[in-house]
């Protein structure tokens, strides 16, 4: 086919698609299966009967933290000016003290400023970098710090949910899946196509003979940023952190040599295998960075299927879902599911995509 550009990823989608709660309970949600080029319509709940005994889901482990802050930039001298309300989303720290942070409203902020948050937690901006993007020195480090901002902070909801409403408590609980590990606490978004799972539904994968396993990688805010450049191949995505141990590795590698199949619950499980992928298919043990890009013309190697909610007009999840299904197979299944009453994004409904 010829060059894509950013436009050939956009599509329309009425505003009542966009879900801001999710199913209750998590597992009573619909899923669309994509096999073939076919469509057919599903719940969360069947998943077992469309997958064999031997396969494998690989979760992505990792904890979301509550990454949103609302704060106070005082003013800037007595008696002159006012204070000004802050608010920030957290997406990667550079050391104990410093994080990088997405800021609004970024312009009314400049280096030097303070900013007051709960709890008596106070920072400073050391740098103001493009696109809102600022850099923290908090005022206490390490677990201190880890502390403060777990009083202090909210659910880090993404954008199109924020603006038609606020995070609350039962947010907590819903932003985060039930197979996290607190341990790895480092996302400030939550990989959302594993908030379907229920206890429920982990035993009756289990009890049909169907494997888990644990892979990690940090989500990161770049996730919700837009991509800005229409030609794709000048877009850069945002760096983030993953894991694969040798348990992990050797689990996938084994159930590919049986015959098994790889599912990848969500885009950053795959992204994680991808990025630890051999030539044969095989994955590595490691930690590091990636700032993989899919798109179509992608040869995937580790999965066969992946599970995943409705995402974003021109997101690079969108993207990265018609290199695995076809271009416009992709099309034609987000139009199925607009048609059919599907409830898109982080708290809406699932699919089950094939590869092609």
């Amino acid at each position: 086919m010829t060059e894509l550009r950013l436009a050939d990823f956009d599509f329309d989608l009425p505003e009542a698609s966009i879900a801001l709660r999710p199913a209750r309970p998590r597992d009573s949600a619909r899923l669309l299966e994509v096999k073939a080029g076919e469509v057919s319509d599903h719940g969360v709940l069947d998943l077992p009967d469309l997958l064999q005994p031997g396969d494998l889901l690989v979760f992505n482990d990792t904890h979301v933290m509550p990454a949103a802050l609302t704060g106070v930039r005082p003013a800037r001298s007595r008696g002159a000016g006012k204070d000004v309300e802050i608010g920030i989303n957290l997406h990667k720290r550079d050391d104990g003290a410093v994080w990088r942070a997405f800021a609004r409203p970024g312009k009314r902020l400049e280096e030097g400023d303070t900013i007051c948050f709960g709890g008596g937690l106070m920072a400073e901006i050391i740098e103001k970098c493009e696109g809102g993007e600022i850099c923290l020195r908090f005022d206490r480090s390490g677990i201190k710090l880890d502390k403060a901002i777990m009083e202090a902070g909210a659910p880090p909801l993404p954008p199109y949910i924020t603006s038609r409403r606020a995070a609350d408590a039962a947010d907590i609980k819903d932003y985060q899946t039930v197979y996290s590990d607190p341990d790895k606490i480092n996302s400030v978004a939550a990989p959302t196509a594993g908030l379907h799972f229920t206890d429920r539904l982990l035993e009756k994968l289990r009890n049909s003979a169907i494997k888990t396993v644990g892979v990690t990688l940090h989500v990161g805010a770049g996730t919700f940023l837009p991509v800005k450049t229409e030609n794709l191949s000048k877009h850069r995505m945002h760096a983030e952190w993953y894991s694969i141990s040798e348990d992990a590795a050797q689990q996938i590698n084994e159930t590919r040599k049986k015959g098994g199949r790889i599912i990848a619950v969500g885009t950053t499980s795959v992204r994680t295998l991808e990025s630890a992928a051999c030539e044969d298919g095989t994955v590595r043990a490691e930690s590091r960075e990636t700032a993989i890009f899919i798109m179509p013309g992608y040869r995937f190697r580790t999965i066969d299927a992946l599970m995943t909610n409705f995402h974003l007009p021109r997101s690079t999840l969108f993207m990265l879902v018609s290199a695995l299904v076809g271009f416009e197979e992709t099309h034609a299944a987000y139009a199925h599911a607009v048609k059919s009453g599907y409830r898109f994004f982080s708290y809406g409904d699932s699919s089950l995509l094939w590869c092609k």
